[in-house]
């Protein structure tokens, strides 16, 4: 591996003088040259508000659609990964019959725009499913202990129902491009390992859960933290199908404000800092990773 360069070269720093010109002429253009009437202070407004009926403060919309989207990512990823690891495995079964089924699956989602698959989803999982369990009559029949739940877990509860469509159409979304981390993380090991775990006598089930799998989860833990990040950007799709997360409150204080720039500077910077953040924990994981096989 040739060794890394400490020291930035003349044309480093070259390159970096007209990046930094670059962005200050557009920074220049967009607050400076625009014929805008800026209005920053409404941003706090719409980040907190003081509760009178409360007495404290609380979250308001932008924040309140930066949590549902946490929320969103959450519990959709935890389906993406139920189902995309599912998914993985029987990309890689003997039998041809489940290595269909999860190759339409995966080829299906992989070509299809998202934008389409999210109408597709969210109809069927709201319309075909969800509507046979009658959610919102057993919210009003449960005790307030699971409203509580409810709220800390998804929100406002009279929205679960919208939230539960939105959280199952970024899981199967999501669940095709995992299940191919998890087919790659177990062809990545020798195939000697499953021939020595056979000749031991262990089914092949034993084998894929004792031997394989924990030494493939190495291999599939930074991709899987990675796709983590990309579900989070991928949760603002879903503010089509008037799902409460970050981009709908964004586009919704946009509406009543007519604060246009300032919102979607806001909202940018809170995906930002959000991503950021994990992106900065998935670069920890990687190098400890690489200490842990050297």
């Amino acid at each position: 591996m040739p060794r890394l360069q400490r020291k930035l070269s003349r044309l480093d720093w070259f390159v970096l003088a007209g990046l930094i010109g670059a962005a200050v002429f557009l920074l220049y253009r967009m607050f400076f040259n625009l014929n805008y009437n800026w209005n920053w202070g409404i941003i706090p407004t719409y980040l907190i508000r003081f509760d009178a009926e409360r007495q404290r403060w609380v979250a308001n919309a932008l924040l309140e659609g930066l949590f549902t989207t946490i929320r969103l990512s959450v519990w959709g990823m935890l389906l993406a990964l139920g189902l995309g690891v599912l998914l993985g495995v029987m990309r890689v079964a003997t039998r041809l019959a489940p290595r269909l089924i999860s190759r339409l699956y995966i080829e299906f989602i992989r070509n299809t725009p998202a934008l389409v698959l999210v109408f597709l989803f969210y109809y069927f999982v709201n319309d075909r499913l969800l509507s046979h369990f009658e959610i919102d009559a057993l919210i009003r029949r449960s005790p307030p202990y699971v409203h509580e739940f409810l709220t800390l877990a998804a929100g406002d509860p009279t929205l679960l129902s919208p939230f539960i469509s939105g959280a199952m159409t970024i899981g199967l979304f999501q669940a095709a491009y995992i299940a191919e981390i998890v087919r790659a993380g177990i062809q990545s090991i020798p195939v000697g390992q499953w021939e020595a775990s056979r000749s031991l006598g262990l089914p092949k089930i034993l084998v894929l859960r004792l031997v394989i799998l924990p030494q493939a989860i190495r291999v599939m833990l930074p991709p899987l933290a990675g796709e983590f990040i990309n579900t989070i950007k991928y949760s603002s799709i879903v503010s089509i199908i008037s799902i409460q997360e970050l981009t709908f409150q964004g586009l919704q204080v946009m509406a009543s404000t007519q604060a246009t720039i300032e919102i979607w500077i806001t909202v940018t910077a809170m995906y930002l800092v959000l991503c950021l953040g994990l992106s900065l924990a998935v670069h920890r994981l990687e190098r400890k990773y690489r200490q842990t096989v050297q």
